[in-house]
């Protein structure tokens, strides 16, 4: 991967290490075939220069993102640049297209909020740092363009975090392509939710990980033609089923076994388990608790989960039961029987075991004992049945253990897919696999042979498409690579998988034949692999072989191999438990059918897990692949731990170095020309000016007579060994030209020593003249200080004269000062006394006078306060009596409507009896008229035949006999007089029957009447229960503030009579209920003593109606002041909604409300909806009007309220309160409540101590909030931090668009000048810099906006600066490398400026102060376009640089720092590593963040608010109403506030 050619002494290089894999020194000496290195440890090697690798000097100290950029792409410089990368906790490293994440074993949030899926979204891969959302954003984005499934292969050791990212990634493909929140739960939760149970059944603590997948698991994520998500399914692979019957120290079995043996008590029981060291699958290792892991909590998480995922509780009752019934089995241990080969039960205790077996799987014991001692063989002369001796029972007992819990696994595996929900008309799909790393331990058996196989698989798939890649990236720069050779591990699959001849055919082969043993499958691969050169055999073993892998050999102990093969079902066991009585248990052994037991019984754990292997690879080779490589940088599982051989080792068994060596077999150097030309155009200083920079690259290669290497369209493509080679040339050409300036320098320095000796030389006479000018000076300095000798002397004898005169006289006249002031003092004592006397006396008649007059004025205030009880009193009587005669009326109105009821149910039972009679007499009458009018018909019949029979007579006179006729004429008119006589019965039967029907109507609506009037007096009733209930409160609020007020003991009796008649009062109020449902009672044998008359009215009917009348009278009159107040309540809401103004900088509205709530005793009752009305109408305005000036309103309105409602009712409540109320009311958001004022013309005018001498109060004293009260309070809270909230989030997002143009401004400003263009670029820039400006204008424009707005609606200031505060946390530009450059330094300074001459400029006071916040990014610009950042310490950094920053910053900044305008070098390398070591032991600490801190959440409490408008806010009810109110009476108390000018 690597080449030792071109090295010299003095080269930096990499030499091996036994302990740290690879280390750094200087090459000191050079022969043929060694070299003499000095390590940077300060050790001397001497190294093999095969073994020697290069050393790019030049990387950065913060490593590359995407390490295909190394100069040089070799095992140490992997290995270094992912070590730099973790020191600054950059986690993921892109090696091409394949991810590489070091799991840092600590949380960071950063990374994975959904700002940074934001980010990621759409964005092109390698644009920004590499992260997984990266990745995942590349599938998603291929997926719906290219219309092609894709894959995710996430792959590491146990412990690397390969779960912890298969998470992540779903996560952002359900935020990609999630569902609406109505549609229910995400797949991508209900795949999450899955995880606790599968990691129950098939995760177990190993020797590297506490929580180890044991089986392959691969998530599909299936989306439909619009891109979104529709369904997925969990594909799951080779569950380690030895596991379950043997188990290796220090590891554990599966969870779900020791969850079960911690369950809670009735479980226990009913599964009869207990210590699970008393069960042999459990106690063969020591290890049975994992530290920081409570099984009893994870076991009732785990029943939760399976809530979650869709398994009822029988049927987590019955997957217990099997769990529970595997671990008896366990313990059935087996003896010699009496027969020859057989076996039988060894104890009581077996057979115990066995029972309870039997008795969880609902089966047969004596058939499960034969099933287990007994085997069936099948011939055609009939069944022959075969005892088992002790060990072929034991290894029977296992494998039905291991069956069913494999069953089991996949029936829970099934149930999670049905619950999650697969879409079968999908229309693709991304796969994320997430499957066990190459295993290499110290016993290597059947498992880790199938999983390295899997390993080796992957490889594969993963080596083809690294080289597609690379043919590529080839094939698009136009260069032949026909002769690079494909790096490919067939021959290793071929050992293993080839049928025949391979590893798994051979030992299906040896499990067909019943005497093989694991020592004739060993000598069997002995001599059929003898030749195969990755296959060995270890010295003086008998059945170990090793396998060399990509990753390294492996030596496998061949002791269990054919019993771990053997997959067959028995079929003694399949017939047992598919006759089990339990329904879950017989549906995990369906009965096989006829074809199946045909074929034949053997099966093999190699064969079902290639052909597993086999689909999976389909499924991959139908997919777009992509590459996540998780590496777990130490085995103590601790932050800040970065172990090189470990790290080393993972790479290799991950695949990363074999695709480096791919690189390396074709061109692993790829240079684009401009860096090239950067880099190594100093080789050909004659290149001309006007040569492109493909001609100038092939121009370099030749002159250096490189051989092999491709020039492309936009890249140089060298061959592995020539980027050292041109380095080595570099290095050479930079030395000459340090050696020609030292030189120079040399020459320079030696000629001017020359020409001032010269000098010196010829001017002697001037050294003599020199000489004597000295000697004078001298003799002249002498003289000085000899005379300044003398002069001090005299000087100083003056001055201690001077001193002694001076402290004489100054001590005589502080002795005059001392005396007067005592003198003066003892004057003011004097007169301190007296005039302390002459006050006492006064204050003392003063008080005698003040006491006298307060009782009086009390004693007057007392009397009112009587006369107004007794007239409350007067009222409650006469209410009492209202509601008693009204109870009256209602029974005897409810007695007549019975009544009326009764008589007309009578009626129409007379009236029914009468139809029926005339009815009756109807019918006979019709059948007489049928009968005349039958007769009549017969006699003209009877004539008309005796005419005709009459013979003809001529001419004789007609005699004529009518005397029949007129027999017949008059029963005729009978007849019809009888008929006209019943039709005048008919008419006059309708008519009496209509007059019944009209009375009977009558009546009916009278009843009906007498029935709603019935109704609404029961409503009064009802109502005027209500009036009482409220008079019984006030009389209560009323005894509890006369009982609260101090009682003096020459108070007069009249003082005291309140206080008794409230008590009389509230009895009476507590016995008007009984006495209420007394009188319903005996209302009902009143009805019994009424005197009914014979036409069925009462007798008393006139006086009821006229006390009813009196009464309703009463209740009308109530009815209307129920209804007059809630005008006044539909009137203060409209109020509130239409009138936005202020009055002194407070809220109109919330002083009127407030005002108007106390003076109606709001807050003071137990039920109202006055405070719902008003939170509603609250909300219902700024969710409907979004702008930020309703917003603002609503914020100044509410924290108004807010403050007064806190200022007026009292801190804590009072023990009765507690007693009446059983609920508790919840604890307030804030802290103490500060002091308030409350109305005093609801008062009683009672004052306390002194001041009761005023009409009103000066100190006005608080109220007792009920539950409705302190119920609105926090609901105003609750609104107040969400308007905040509302406001700071549409800042963030007004700005949070132009702070990413200023980021993209600098960046597409940087590019390396071509010759000739410099105009064009400088003219570029500077529209690059206009375009940042702009940018930063609007940003301030935005923020004096919204400044502006809330000023206007005389938001607190409090709350201005908090949201300010948390914007300006916002704005950090200088996370991520890109930005961290000389340039970008310079534009954020000049937008820092525009940020800092707005807060100066700012009306508002509070904005000067935000100043500050500012510091944090303005010490860090500062650093940026600092340009001696390589001569300061870390201490004159941390103190005068950075103050404000922290160590992990400034390490973050000064790594991550490159000069794109002037090409200096940034902090040294000494300040660096020192830097590095302090974040090192800080991050063991604590969790620094790099990031600026953003809080989101509320940042002030209930005191500031308070603070802030106690200034603003004094008396709420001096503010004047609206003409709305005015023109109202029941609004003139706001008018009587009002202060008289």
């Amino acid at each position: 991967m690597g080449t030792s050619v071109n090295i010299a002494v003095g080269s930096q290089v990499w030499i091996d290490d036994a302990e740290l894999a690879w280390v750094d020194g200087e090459v000191k000496t050079l022969n043929a075939r060694e070299a003499t290195i000095l390590t940077s440890h300060g050790k001397t090697v001497v190294a093999d220069i095969s073994n020697i690798y290069p050393k790019d000097m030049e990387a950065p100290p913060a490593g590359v993102d995407d390490m295909t950029k190394l100069a040089y792409l070799h095992e140490p410089g992997v290995l270094h640049n992912l070590a730099c990368r973790f020191a600054i906790n950059e986690i993921y490293t892109y090696t091409g297209n394949i991810l590489i994440a070091v799991n840092p074993f600590r949380r960071l949030p950063h990374l994975y909020d959904i700002q940074m899926m934001e980010q990621y979204k759409g964005a092109p891969f390698g644009e920004l740092s590499p992260h997984l959302f990266a990745v995942a954003d590349t599938s998603y984005r291929a997926m719906i363009y290219e219309q092609q499934s894709q894959s995710i292969l996430v792959s590491g050791e146990s412990g690397a975090g390969k779960t912890e990212t298969t998470k992540m990634l779903m996560r952002y493909l359900a935020f990609m392509g999630g569902r609406s929140h109505s549609e229910g739960r995400t797949v991508e939760q209900q795949v999450l939710e899955s995880n606790p149970v599968l990691e129950a059944f098939g995760n177990a603590k190993t020797v590297k990980n506490n929580n180890s997948s044991r089986f392959g698991k691969f998530v599909e994520i299936q989306f439909d033609k619009h891109g979104k998500i529709s369904g997925a399914a969990i594909r799951t692979y080779l569950l380690e089923r030895s596991r379950v019957c043997q188990v290796s120290d220090p590891e554990r079995n599966y969870h779900c076994f020791y969850m079960l043996c911690a369950a809670p008590t009735e479980d226990l029981v009913k599964f009869k388990l207990g210590d699970p060291r008393t069960f042999h699958y459990l106690n063969q290792s020591n290890c049975y608790e994992v530290a920081n892991v409570d099984d009893a909590r994870e076991y009732l998480e785990t029943r939760n989960a399976m809530d979650i995922v869709g398994i009822s509780q029988d049927e987590q009752d019955a997957i217990f039961r099997v769990v529970a019934a595997i671990l008896h089995l366990g313990n059935v241990n087996f003896t010699k029987g009496k027969e020859v080969d057989s076996s039988r039960l060894k104890d009581e205790k077996s057979s115990y075991h066995l029972q309870t077996a039997a008795e969880l799987l609902m089966c047969n014991e004596k058939a499960l004992e034969d099933s287990l001692c007994k085997r069936v063989i099948v011939t055609p002369d009939g069944n022959i049945t075969k005892p088992l001796d002790p060990e072929l029972a034991t290894l029977s007992r296992d494998a039905l253990a291991k069956t069913v819990y494999s069953r089991l696994f996949d029936w829970i595996v099934d149930k999670i897919n049905v619950s999650i929900g697969q879409d079968p008309n999908a229309a693709s799909l991304i796969g994320v696999l997430d499957i066990y790393g190459f295993e290499s331990f110290k016993i290597n058996s059947f498992e880790q042979l199938c999983i390295n196989f899997t390993n080796e698989k992957l490889q594969q798939h993963f080596n083809q498409h690294v080289f597609k890649m690379e043919q590529e990236e080839y094939t698009r720069e136009e260069i032949d690579w026909s002769y690079v050779e494909f790096v490919d591990n067939q021959d290793v699959l071929d050992l293993i998988e080839k049928k025949p001849g391979g590893i798994i055919a051979l030992l299906d082969e040896a499990c067909m034949f019943p005497k093989s043993t694991h020592e004739t499958f060993a000598q069997k691969m002995y001599q059929t692999y003898k030749g195969n050169k990755r296959f060995s055999k270890p010295k003086l073993a008998r059945t170990d072989f090793t396998i060399n892998h990509y990753a390294g050999d492996v030596t496998y102990q061949a002791d269990q191999f054919l019993d771990k093969n053997k997959d067959y079902v028995v079929a003694e066991h399949q017939a047992l438990l598919n006759a089990s009585e339990c329904l879950f248990v017989s549906n995990l052994f369906p009965p096989l059918h006829e074809e199946a037991l045909k074929q034949s019984k053997f099966s093999s754990i190699g064969t079902r897990f290639k052909q597993q292997l086999q689909a999976l690879m389909e499924t991959l080779n139908t997919t777009e692949p992509h590459y996540i490589r998780c590496v777990k940088p130490n085995t103590v599982l601790k932050p800040g731990i970065f172990e090189n051989l470990n790290v080393l080792n993972q790479l290799r068994c991950g695949g990363v170095l074999e695709a480096i060596r791919i690189s390396c077999a074709g061109y692993p150097t790829k240079r684009t020309f401009d860096e090239f030309l950067d880099r190594f155009g100093m080789l050909v200083p004659d290149l001309s000016e006007e040569s492109n920079e493909k001609s100038a690259c092939i121009a370099i290669c030749d002159k250096m007579c490189l051989k092999g290497y491709q020039i492309g369209k936009m890249k140089v493509f060298l061959r592995a060994g020539q980027m050292a080679e041109l380095d080595a040339q570099r290095t050479e050409v930079l030395a000459n030209a340090a050696r020609l300036i030292q030189r120079q320098i040399l020459t320079y320095l030696t000629r001017k020593d020359f020409i001032s000796l010269r000098r010196a030389t010829i001017c002697q006479l001037a050294r003599k003249l020199y000489e004597h000018l000295r000697r004078d000076a001298a003799s002249k300095c002498i003289q000085k200080y000899a005379r300044a000798r003398v002069s001090r002397r005299i000087y100083s004898h003056l001055q201690e004269s001077a001193i002694v005169i001076q402290s004489g006289l100054r001590a005589m006249e502080a002795r005059k000062e001392y005396s007067y002031r005592r003198r003066t003092k003892a004057a003011i004592l004097v007169q301190t006394q007296w005039r302390r006397y002459e006050a006492f006396l006064a204050y003392s008649q003063l008080k005698k006078a003040t006491l006298i007059f307060q009782c009086l004025w009390r004693a007057k205030l007392a009397r009112k306060e009587l006369k107004k009880l007794r007239m409350a009193a007067r009222e409650t009587g006469a209410l009492k009596e209202a509601k008693d005669k009204l109870e009256k009326r209602v029974e005897e109105l409810t007695w007549r409507l019975e009544f009326e009821k009764h008589l007309r149910i009578d009626l129409e039972e007379t009236k029914r009896q009468e139809i029926e009679k005339l009815q009756n007499a109807l019918d006979n009458t019709r059948n007489l008229l049928d009968e005349a009018h039958a007769a009549i018909i017969r006699e003209k019949e009877a004539a008309n035949l005796a005419f005709e029979q009459a013979p003809p007579i001529l001419k004789e006179r007609a005699v004529v006999d009518d005397s029949k006729l007129e027999q017949l004429r008059n029963h005729n008119m009978k007849l019809e007089s009888e008929l006209d006589k019943v039709r005048q019965r008919m008419k006059e039967f309708e008519k009496k029957n209509s007059e019944v029907e009209a009375e009977n109507r009558e009546r009916v609506k009278e009843a009906a009447e007498a029935q709603e009037r019935a109704v609404q007096l029961r409503e009064t009733v009802e109502k005027l229960e209500l009036n009482l209930s409220s008079l019984e409160s006030e009389n209560r609020v009323l005894r509890q503030q006369v009982l609260v007020a101090p009682l003096e003991e020459n108070l007069s009796d009249e003082l005291r009579g309140p206080k008794t008649k409230i008590l009389n009062l509230e009895s009476e109020n507590e016995i008007l209920p009984k006495h209420v449902a007394t009188s319903q009672q005996t209302s009902i044998f009143g009805r019994k003593a009424t005197h009914i008359q014979e036409n069925g009215h009462l007798t008393d009917k006139d006086n009821g109606t006229k006390e009813s009348e009196q009464f309703v009278s009463l209740l009308s009159r109530q009815r209307f002041l129920t209804e007059r107040q809630q005008e006044n309540h539909d009137i203060l809401i409209k109020f509130l909604l239409e009138e936005k103004q202020f009055d002194n900088d407070r809220s109109k509205a919330a002083c009127i409300v407030f005002t108007s709530l106390l003076q109606w005793r709001a807050f003071e009752v137990d039920k109202t909806n006055i405070f719902d009305r008003i939170i509603q109408a609250i909300q219902s305005s700024f969710k409907s009007q979004d702008s930020i000036n309703n917003l603002a309103y609503w914020l100044s309105t509410t924290s108004t309220l807010l403050f007064l409602l806190q200022n007026a009712i009292k801190a804590s409540n009072l023990p009765s309160m507690a007693l009446n109320r059983t609920r508790n009311i919840p604890a307030m958001l804030f802290g103490a409540t500060p002091q308030g004022f409350h109305s005093s013309s609801m008062g009683l005018g009672i004052s306390s101590g002194y001041s009761g001498m005023m009409d009103k109060p000066s100190e006005q004293s608080k109220i007792e909030a009920k539950y409705p009260a302190l119920l609105f309070k926090q609901q105003l809270t609750a609104c107040v931090e969400k308007l905040y909230g509302i406001i700071r989030d549409s800042l963030k997002k007004e700005i949070s668009q132009f702070l990413n143009l200023c980021i993209q401004a600098p960046r597409s400003a940087r590019g390396r000048p071509f010759r000739g263009s410099s105009k064009r670029l400088q003219s570029n820039v500077i529209a690059k810099q206009h375009t940042s400006n702009a940018c930063w204008q609007s940003i301030v424009k935005k923020l004096d906006q919204y400044l502006s707005i809330i000023s206007h609606n005389h938001v607190p200031s409090m709350i201005t600066r908090k949201m300010y505060i948390q914007v300006f946390s916002f704005i950090n530009l200088i996370a991520r490398r890109e930005c961290c450059s000389f340039s970008n330094g310079e534009y954020l300074n000049t937008g820092l400026q525009e940020l800092e001459e707005w807060c100066l400029k700012a009306p508002d006071q509070s904005a000067a102060l935000l100043i500050e916040e500012l510091l944090h990014i303005r010490q860090a610009v500062g650093f940026l376009v600092c340009h001696q950042k390589a001569q300061k310490s870390l201490d004159e950094i941390t103190r005068e640089f950075c103050p404000k920053l922290s160590i992990p910053q400034i390490y973050r900044i000064g790594t991550m720092f490159w000069d794109d305008k002037y090409g200096t070098r940034g902090l040294s390398l000494d300040v660096i590593g020192k830097m590095r070591a302090l974040t090192a032991a800080d991050s063991m600490n604590t969790n620094n963040s790099f990031l600026l801190d953003v809080n989101s959440s509320s940042p002030f409490s209930m005191e500031q608010v308070l603070r802030c408008c106690g200034s603003n806010i004094n008396n709420p009810g001096n503010v004047d109403p609206p003409p709305l109110l005015r023109q109202r009476s029941d609004f003139h108390f706001l008018t009587q506030l009002q202060p008289e000018d």
